[in-house]
């Protein structure tokens, strides 16, 4: 396969999708022979054996269509000259595509799309439309036509959104963007009106930023002429080259062709197009990973290392050599002063396995401790406790693609549509396609109703009442004779504890109605729908994993998997969504303080003798500090220096007042980042890191996919983040360094079981891998515990419900829980510095119109959210998503600051915040109170990159994205 080629820009396009099946149908095609699976269109066939057809409205990312008649061909024994991209081959058939009807007929065809194509179209002078090139391929020399008469050649373009433009005169409606939108992203929101001179292609009867359209790109590329073009290629014309890699937004881990000109120091990327070899993606992509790249090359990033005395001091540049030596001498200067234990390090989800694989190393082999701990702790590490206890691993079960043979989709805590936008086009497909789904959700998400998709179910699961909600499940399975008793008696243990406990009337839907907030009748209909499934899948995200109980939450699912013995075949399976592009491998590669690479944990002394041996140290056997117990330690005085790599915990983690206090209690904090964050108003080394365009290693989806990230161009502040942390390292007197990061991903092969067989030269090969990836399994994983669980049999768990202290009261009467939308990403770092604001131009207040009323509010009124630990504005949305007594936001946007109000409530096992369960109270700010707050206010740093310098959004914006909102309702 072609991964990085000067010439080859394009995956080949076969017409029409592939057929499965075996290949039994012999076909002539032009005189040359193929075979393929009977049902086979005819012009796939010739594209097989070598032979292009022309055609228009075929692509095989889209089932045939038939509507352009360019593709003609004449069959022997069939009358007429039938479309080849509808024609099925059959045993013996001989496909003529070039004789001289058919060729006439081409020209005819051509010639009347031409007389209603500009004859100066900039799409066909760059390259970028199909329209002169197929002109000339079936020998057509002029249009006889004239310019006389109707022509669609005066209508004018859409320009309205950010990323691209729609020109109705390059447009033939040949329906490919329209296909391509119902098809592969499930949104219809395009469509075809009028008809016959009059058809045009419309978003919903508006403009394409007004309309339901996503902006994932999907019509953009399916349209063959230069109706659909990005801006970007208007701008910069067409690109030369192509780099394979893979997006750095969420744990869906989408593959990418970086289209770009130039090389060295002058690359610029012209576009980013979804692979269509991507294992994960299958040539689709979202808005972000799509178009939201620029933040790489935005104003607002650093580019030089900094460093100051005090917080309170201006930064001053300083060389890479200055800095480093800075952190080194800061850091040994600390551990002498207050012990082994005083520093640590936060490695990051969104850099590579390497990388982080590096940090975890410096900071048990240079910084002498365990004092390891990644951002991953404030989102997934309920599912690594959990799925490791059950299964014997960290991970979820079955790969995307599996998603496809589903009969019953459970989403629990999840917004695919929002936060894994790529992987919910495939599951609509397949609910379209006749699967069925229950949502358990407070919030009433995309997946409960939006186009030619409504759930069976949607179980409006109180905020912190998961585990009841899941027993009483598992109880109506158990009562009512639907659990699987073979599978859980052959391949699970502590089966009877568990049914004996499962089965106590506690646990009945009846029971725990008054506490989950689920009907009854419902819980019920939705226990013997995935029961019965036959293949019921259990999708996830944070709305399990951020609770005080998020790792009870995690066995419970898993109890409810193994009792129908939903496991180890297509369609099953218990599956995280993850959140960032690289959980998933950051979880991997060792960043919990008690674990080392491989979730093996630092108290076995044969694990510690593999990196002991490698490493020259001697490794401690106890586990370091968490980051809540390295704030804790920093504020009690024992903790006193912190790297953090790629993360602005001042933003992200709960009770921001407490992280903030902690970061001002140390003496060396350094931020090795893109931009100066909110963590960086703490910080005393600012270490310049790189973008996914300057990386080169790997990223591991939440399917434990490992894709290769490929370097578009070379770092543009010098420095590589894993030879920084190396320099740091040696500088501390611990000798790190590696040739290239291939060394580095050997180096984990080497040391961790499930990547033995992982390389940078396997993965070129093999496109991508699923870990465990072992002698016994050399192409990787797609499906775990086939035939029997990793860690032998399945732990049948009694998951007691622990309601959560963090409660309503008279004070504080309404519960907020927190999530994610489209259009922007995380803290808002990467996507805040790109046209995904002019969706989300600040985080919005959803809430129930009867809470609303109660309090006077209305919809663009600025509201004060306060809670047990602090206060908040932001604008309100009054909103039928959210149940009475359930508010909503984001926390995108650092001016907002939503983490100020969240509690330091954790899961009991990982000390996971319980984000998703805060008390809290809604009030109108009044005018004089607004304007007195805007006179002192003090704008937090990120305020700068959002629509006006006081952070605040003009109301006629605010008013669009109100409206945006609501209509999504």
């Amino acid at each position: 396969m072609t991964l990085i080629d000067d010439t080859a820009m394009e995956t080949p396009d076969r017409g029409t999708p592939a057929v499965p099946g075996e290949a039994t149908a012999q076909v002539t095609v032009d005189g040359r022979s193929v075979t393929v699976p009977p049902g086979t269109s005819v012009m796939r066939a010739a594209a097989l054996a070598g032979v292009s057809v022309p055609r228009l409205c075929a692509t095989d990312s889209l089932k045939a269509f038939g509507s352009c008649r360019l593709c003609l061909v004449e069959v022997d024994g069939m009358k007429g000259t039938p479309a080849s991209c509808t024609t099925p081959c059959t045993d013996g058939m001989v496909v003529s595509t070039r004789t001289e009807q058919v060729q006439q007929l081409r020209r005819g065809v051509m010639e009347l799309y031409l007389s209603d194509h500009p004859v100066d179209c900039p799409g066909c002078a760059r390259g970028n439309c199909e329209m002169q090139e197929l002109a000339h391929d079936v020998g057509l020399a002029e249009v006889r036509y004239g310019l006389g008469g109707a022509s669609h050649l005066a209508e004018i373009a859409d320009e309205s959104n950010p990323y691209f433009a729609y020109d109705p005169k390059a447009c033939i409606v040949c329906s490919r963007c329209v296909r391509a939108c119902s098809e592969v992203q499930g949104t219809f929101a395009l469509t075809v009106s009028g008809r016959g001179f009059d058809s045009r292609i419309t978003p919903g009867g508006t403009d394409f930023l007004s309309s339901e359209c996503v902006s994932c790109g999907a019509c953009v590329q399916a349209c063959p002429t230069d109706a659909l073009t990005e801006k970007s290629v208007v701008e910069l014309g067409m690109p030369s080259r192509t780099v394979i890699t893979t997006c750095a937004y969420c744990g869906v881990g989408c593959s990418f062709k970086a289209e770009v000109q130039g090389s060295g120091d002058a690359t610029r990327v012209v576009r980013m197009l979804p692979w269509k070899d991507g294992g994960a993606n299958e040539g689709h992509s979202c808005v972000k990973g799509r178009f939201a790249y620029g933040y790489a090359s935005h104003r607002d990033r650093q580019m030089e290392p900094m460093v100051r005395d005090s917080i309170d001091d201006e930064w001053r540049v300083v060389s890479w050599d200055e800095a480093i030596d800075r952190v080194a001498s800061g850091f040994l200067s600390v551990r002498e002063t207050y012990g082994v234990g005083a520093i640590g390090g936060i490695s990051s989800s969104r850099c590579t396995n390497e990388e982080v694989y590096v940090v975890q190393k410096m900071v048990r082999a240079a910084f002498g401790n365990n004092n390891i701990d990644t951002c991953a702790r404030v989102c997934h590490s309920p599912t690594g406790y959990g799925l490791n206890h059950a299964f014997g691993t960290s991970a979820g079960t079955q790969d995307f693609a599996s998603v496809d043979s589903a009969d019953v989709m459970l989403v629990i805590g999840a917004n695919p549509t929002d936060a894994h936008p790529v992987f919910a086009s495939r599951m609509k497909r397949r609910l379209r396609e006749g699967a069925k789904v229950i949502v358990a959700d407070p919030r009433r998400i995309d997946l409960v109703r939006s186009p030619h998709v409504e759930a069976d179910l949607h179980l409006p699961v109180r905020p912190g009442t998961n585990v009841a909600f899941v027993n009483a499940m598992c109880h109506v399975i158990v009562a009512e004779g639907l659990w699987d008793e073979p599978f859980v008696r052959s391949r699970c243990e502590d089966a009877d504890t568990y049914l004996e406990f499962i089965a106590r009337p506690e646990h009945s839907p009846e029971a725990t109605e008054t506490e989950t907030g689920i009907p009854a009748s419902d819980l019920r209909s939705a226990a013997r729908l995935y029961a019965e499934g036959p293949n019921s899948a259990i999708y996830y995200g944070l709305g399990v994993t951020e609770h005080s109980q998020g790792s009870t939450m995690v066995m419970g699912m898993a109890n409810l998997a193994m009792l129908t013995g939903n496991l180890g075949r297509e369609g099953v399976g218990v599956n995280p969504l993850r959140g960032q592009n690289n959980v998933q491998g950051s979880c991997d590669m060792g960043s919990f303080p008690h674990e080392l690479p491989g979730y093996r944990h630092v108290s076995r002394p044969e694990v510690r003798e593999i990196y002991e041996s490698l490493w020259g140290v001697t490794l401690q056997a106890e586990p370091g500090l968490r980051i809540p117990n390295m704030f804790d330690s920093a504020i009690g005085g024992s903790f006193k220096g912190l790297y953090v790599q790629g993360e602005d915990i001042a933003q992200s983690d709960p009770n921001t007042r407490h992280v903030e206090a902690a970061l001002r209690s140390m003496e060396l904090v350094v931020v090795h980042d893109l931009f100066l964050n909110e963590t960086a108003r703490f910080a005393h080394v600012f270490l310049p890191g790189a973008s996914f365009l300057e990386k080169d290693g790997t990223f591991t989806n939440a399917e434990r996919r490992i894709n290769r990230v490929r370097p578009v161009m070379p770092s543009r502040v010098g420095k590589d983040e894993w030879q920084v942390v190396c320099d740091i390292a040696t500088a501390m007197g611990y000798p790190m360094s590696y040739a290239d990061p291939s060394e580095i991903m050997d180096e984990i092969a080497a040391t961790t079981p499930t990547f033995a067989g992982v390389s940078f030269a396997a993965l070129d090969a093999e496109g991508s891998m699923q870990w465990p990836v072992t002698q016994a399994a050399p192409h990787g994983t797609p499906t775990m515990h086939v035939g029997s669980f990793v860690r032998g049999k399945g732990r049948l768990t009694t998951t007691v419900y622990v309601p959560t202290t963090e409660r309503a009261n008279r004070r504080y009467p309404l519960v907020l829980t927190t999530g994610r939308i489209l259009s922007q990403y995380n803290v808002g770092a990467q996507t805040r510095r790109t046209p995904n604001s002019t969706w989300h131009p600040e985080d919005i207040l959803e809430i129930h119109p009867s809470d609303a009323e109660l309090r006077g509010v209305t919809s663009g009124d600025v509201v004060e959210l306060s809670s047990r630990v602090g206060t908040t504005r932001l604008t309100a949305l009054v909103s039928e998503r959210m149940p009475a007594g359930v508010v909503y936001t984001t926390f995108h946007h650092p001016v907002t600051g939503a983490n100020v109000v969240t509690t330091e409530n954790s899961d009991w096992a990982t000390n996971c915040p319980e984000y998703k369960v805060t008390a809290v109270q809604v009030e109108v700010v009044t005018e004089a109170a607004r304007a007195e707050a805007g006179a002192s206010a003090e704008v937090p740093v990120g305020a700068a990159a959002g629509p006006t310098a006081s952070g605040r959004v003009p109301d006629e914006v605010m008013a669009t994205a109100c409206e945006a909102m609501a209509r999504r309702r």
